[in-house]
């Protein structure tokens, strides 16, 4: 099979599509969307989002210190992509979205009620890397919606519908393929 060669570039995916709010006091909340954020540290828990300075809500997460990671399924796609697409700075995306904020714990920016799961940062730094800054952050709260709450009191993450990103494009997650430690576990 023959393959062929690109130059360097970002090629990593499917990736999260999260939507990340954000807000000063006194000022309507924002919500951005980003495709680089990640699991860096599980203790203490920790995430990373990559943000260009340019972006409206950079210098709200700078100046505030926190952020809400939400994340996004199937019903949040088309909002999702709207605000990635739309900037805070001409548009009110909760309001234009029909989303609701709500207080997270431990965080003074809200959480989006419709988001299946909210997790709060705090803003523990913020590493400079070229067209993007990353800002590393404790985990703080986490708020999951009741709807995915299975008879148990388990949160079931995997039938809330998540999508993912890859190359341009939004994607339903499918199939389950296997659960960790399948191919050695004994039979």
């Amino acid at each position: 099979m023959k393959r062929e060669d690109f130059k360097p570039g970002n090629m990593l995916y499917p990736l999260p599509a999260v939507m990340v709010s954000c807000g000063r006091a006194g000022e309507k909340p924002n919500i951005l969307t980003v495709a680089w954020a990640g699991t860096i540290c599980s203790d203490p828990a920790m995430v990373s989002i990559s943000v260009r300075p340019s972006r409206y809500s950079y210098d709200i997460i700078k100046e505030t210190g926190e952020f809400v990671i939400n994340l996004v399924n199937d019903k949040l796609t088309f909002a999702t992509d709207y605000c990635g697409v739309k900037s805070g700075r001409d548009v009110d995306k909760f309001a234009e979205m029909k989303l609701t904020p709500f207080a997270m714990k431990n965080v003074s920016c809200p959480g989006i009620e419709e988001s299946p799961l909210c997790i709060g940062c705090k803003v523990r730094d913020i590493v400079k890397l070229g067209t993007h800054d990353m800002f590393i952050a404790d985990v703080v709260s986490v708020s999951a919606s009741g709807e995915y709450m299975d008879e148990k009191g388990r949160f079931d993450l995997n039938s809330s519908g998540l999508m993912v990103y890859s190359h341009g494009e939004y994607f339903r997650l499918g199939e389950k393929l296997g659960s960790f430690g399948y191919s050695v576990r004994k039979k």
